[in-house]
């Protein structure tokens, strides 16, 4: 095997872990190599946030990371102010939304195109389309034997740019293949949420993965039909997540209906926590009391006459129809024969939804799983047991995840900056 190049950092995988940690190193006045497996560097970042990138979050609450002590450690104690630090120097132009953290251009692509910048005026050499086949230990760090293309890849001209990126994807799959290996001193490895294959090549500890930040599977209690009249409709609603009658979270937010169950980006976070068996209880009114609503419910009477389940038009106005219509069904139910609104009130503060598991998990935002946390020292993210040859894993491809809001992007960009400090 001839060596065709050797750095003294080779990134594996260039989304933004990958990029921070070329950056870091780079700017430190390190070689610097990315070897990424798709056909570009930072394209998982376009499809962040809707397209606008959730950089981070404006307050970081380590308790919404799945190792909120580890992630501590490593982060520090002011994470905001660093995370600002380096947007800054990118060039990078911040605003923010209900605390969420986004470029001032809302636009995705303009993240990534500052960080390609940075990469390409630091000469840090980008290497798409390619595979990591093997690692051995070198007398000075490593050697990586990849597979690449063999000739510059040619995409026909394309209006937008999901087209041009299929074209370019296919033209990466017709294009024949070489073998080349790289020496590095010190290897990061990068690689996102599918970090299988490289473990298996440095021989690495994996812990199962499984897709978190997805819809949750569930059934209204005691309406098997519910779900599909509501199918569709967003309620602004307090979701509380309990198992054998303990609270173990709650999140505020929008809920959307689907014939399956819920999403949104509330039940996306409860996503991370349930398990089949679990109740989420929807607080449709979450700004109000049990009292105030009921006061309010009693002025209903005074002006409209009494409640009854069978009029759902009593309800016009203070619900959705579709939603009215599940509401009077649930209460009938529950409660045979009443027209007292105190039992109203208890569906409306505790309308219950039955647990099934997640659902549409090829949409999944993160996966859990990877590296596990005892396998690497912090705060350097090195490999324990990589003496003689620096191994260090950022981003998703450790065992960390978190809630939607930034907080996993946040995790990427310090985690990697911390694992190319540590070189």
């Amino acid at each position: 095997m001839n060596t065709n190049a050797s750095y003294n950092v080779l990134v594996i995988g260039g989304g933004a872990s990958g990029l921070a940690a070329a950056i870091t190193a780079a700017r430190a006045g390190k070689s610097v190599c990315i070897v990424e497996r798709d056909v570009a560097c930072g394209l998982k970042l376009l499809a962040t946030g809707n397209g606008r990138c959730n950089l981070s979050n404006e307050s970081i609450d380590f308790q919404r990371y799945n190792h909120p002590e580890f992630v501590e450690s490593i982060m520090g104690p002011q994470p905001e102010q660093e995370l600002g630090s380096f947007f800054s120097s990118l060039g990078i132009m911040t605003t923010s939304e209900e605390g969420r953290l986004y470029p001032r251009s809302l636009r995705a692509e303009s993240v990534r195109d500052a960080l390609l910048n940075a990469c390409n005026h630091l000469g840090i050499t980008l290497i798409c389309g390619a595979n990591v086949a093997s690692a051995f230990k070198a007398p000075e760090g490593w050697a990586l034997q990849i597979d690449r293309p063999a000739r510059a890849l040619k995409a026909k001209m394309h209006d937008d740019r999901k087209s041009e990126l299929r074209s370019l994807r296919k033209a990466l799959a017709d294009t024949p293949r070489k073998n080349e290996t790289l020496q590095a001193k010190a290897v990061i490895i990068a690689t996102g949420g599918s970090p299988a294959d490289i473990a298996k090549t440095f021989n690495l500890p994996l812990t199962p993965q499984h897709p978190v930040l997805c819809p949750v599977s569930a059934s209204v209690f005691g309406d098997q039909t519910a779900l599909k009249t509501l199918d569709g409709l967003r309620v602004r609603a307090r979701l509380t997540l309990t198992r054998n009658h303990e609270e173990l979270w709650r999140e505020d937010g929008e809920v959307l209906f689907r014939t399956f169950g819920i999403s949104g980006v509330a039940a996306f976070n409860l996503s991370r926590r349930v398990q089949r068996g679990d109740t989420i209880l929807l607080d449709v009114f979450p700004d109000l009391s049990k009292d105030e609503l009921l006061d309010m419910l009693n002025q209903r009477v005074e002006l409209l006459g009494g409640f009854s389940p069978r009029d759902r038009r009593w309800l016009d106005g203070m619900l959705a129809p579709q939603f009215s219509h599940v509401v009077c069904t649930a209460f009938e139910q529950c409660h045979p024969g009443s027209y007292d609104v105190i039992h109203l009130v208890s569906i409306l503060k505790h309308f219950k939804l039955l647990v099934e598991g997640t659902t549409e998990e090829r949409s999944a935002q993160v996966t859990r799983g990877g590296v596990p946390i005892e396998s690497i020292s912090a705060p350097n993210l090195c490999v324990s047991n990589a003496a003689g040859a620096p191994l260090y894993i950022c981003g998703e491809a450790l065992d960390i995840d978190a809630d939607c809001g930034g907080f996993n992007l946040a995790w990427a960009w310090i985690s990697g900056i911390r694992a190319a400090s540590s070189l």
